[in-house]
């Protein structure tokens, strides 16, 4: 779903990921003070309207193209910028768009220089060699995010996304560290660490975990510092010590699991086997009683039998899955997976709705299982008069507050007194 964000003439527009919504707060700056530089050769007045768009589907694409389409329509004398993943694939699919004045890579994307010469440049992102963008983030209303990782390695046969961001390129130790400190005196109470790939975040001979002790260890006033999407095969030792013993470290992972069966898993070019995973979630969670896992699967991966099938439903309650994002598997052209032998959209559909309902069983269970006793809240959101707060403990559960006007972004103690299907109920102490 598209995300709209107008600022003093100019419009962005953000398909995709969470890492396309921190890169859109760069790029609107970017392009404001494009606007205030006359040397830039912009009329001041001139409206900038940017699409960054996302290429994990072809639907996606194609909405990205719509979207694309509109915002010409409905801003005729407007500069259209277009970038992001889908344009460093296939730039040609945007370019001939009448109406766009100007396609950028996803490397220059990021680079002021970029809004002010007004040419279209689309590098090679392959080549790229500089680390994930050097930028200070601006927090949205309740966390920050920090990207301290893009690209990525590995080659899963169902995913695009490598030839959109690139090989992995790692921000520094000294850089993140100067940026979360910052955030931190600026009055945030939780970071995320964000990528492409952040498994793979390295420099020299450290790794994601040294860098994860190293941010808690020189930020001690940072109350919670957690992760986006990990890939399990690569937590390393120094991640696990840290997750069973640092308590500002929210005990909640969210897996790129994709698929319960070997077989799938090998034709998926994963990294991990089903046993590696059990056994990676059961010492977790024996280190970490209190922690809880989030997890991607992909329903009707193509060759996927029912026996195969049922190994997904099961790896849910073997791994103890509380938050699970279930994908019907849909051909990505450039992919190897989409010249394999398709299965049946309706029999995806039927599966994808089996595994929503599995996991709506696990979260409802996990609810039942929190409720009742004390916690710390991240407010998400203030209450109004007709409006509850919403807040986040450490597990990721989001808890419902009665109305009160309570600081976005602040770490409240709550006590749990019951839940509903999808969230836990509290009150302020």
């Amino acid at each position: 779903m598209a995300k709209c964000k107008m600022t003093s003439k100019v419009k962005i527009i953000t398909h995709g990921c969470r890492l396309n919504l921190l890169e859109s707060e760069v790029m609107t700056e970017h392009a404001k003070n494009a606007r205030m530089d006359k040397r830039a050769g912009m009329a001041n007045n001139e409206d900038v309207v940017i699409i960054n768009t996302c290429a994990v589907t072809n639907e996606a694409v194609k909405s990205s193209r719509q979207s694309v389409r509109k915002a010409v329509r409905e801003n005729p004398n407007s500069r259209i910028i277009v970038t992001g993943c889908a344009v460093q694939i296939d730039p040609d699919n945007f370019k001939t768009i009448q109406g766009v004045s100007q396609v950028l890579g996803n490397a220059e994307k990021m680079q002021a220089d970029s809004y002010s010469r007004q040419a279209s440049k689309i590098s090679d992102i392959m080549q790229a060699r500089i680390r994930a963008p050097q930028v200070q983030p601006k927090p949205n209303r309740s966390r920050a995010i920090v990207e301290v990782q893009t690209g990525c390695d590995h080659r899963c046969t169902f995913c695009i996304i490598p030839y959109g961001r690139g090989n992995s390129r790692s921000t520094s130790t000294r850089h993140v560290i100067e940026q979360v400190r910052n955030l931190v005196n600026s009055g945030m109470n939780e970071i995320v660490l964000s990528g492409v790939d952040i498994s793979s975040w390295g420099e020299g001979d450290k790794k994601l975990g040294d860098l994860c002790a190293l941010i808690l260890s020189e930020i001690p006033n940072l109350p919670r510092l957690r992760l986006s999407s990990i890939d399990p095969a690569e937590v390393d030792n120094k991640l696990i010590s840290l997750i069973a013993n640092e308590p500002r470290f929210a005990p909640y992972l969210h897996l790129s699991v994709q698929h319960g069966d070997d077989m799938i898993l090998k034709r998926m070019k994963r990294r991990h086997s089903r046993k590696q995973l059990i056994e990676l979630c059961h010492d977790l969670r024996k280190s970490r009683p209190d922690i809880s896992f989030g997890a991607d699967i992909i329903a009707g991966f193509p060759t996927e039998t029912e026996e195969m099938f049922a190994n997904s439903i099961s790896i849910i309650e073997e791994c103890g899955l509380n938050w699970l994002h279930i994908f019907p598997y849909s051909p990505r052209t450039g992919t190897p997976a989409a010249k394999m032998p398709q299965m049946d959209r309706k029999t995806i559909k039927q599966r994808a709705k089996i595994l929503r309902e599995k996991g709506a069983k696990a979260k409802s269970d996990f609810l039942k299982s929190r409720a009742f006793g004390y916690d710390l809240a991240l407010i998400e959101k203030s209450g109004t008069e007709k409006e509850h707060v919403i807040g986040r403990l450490a597990d990721f559960c989001a808890v419902k507050l009665p109305q009160d006007k309570i600081r976005t972004g602040s770490l409240q103690p709550v006590r749990i007194t019951g839940y509903d299907s999808d969230t836990l109920l509290g009150e302020f102490l």
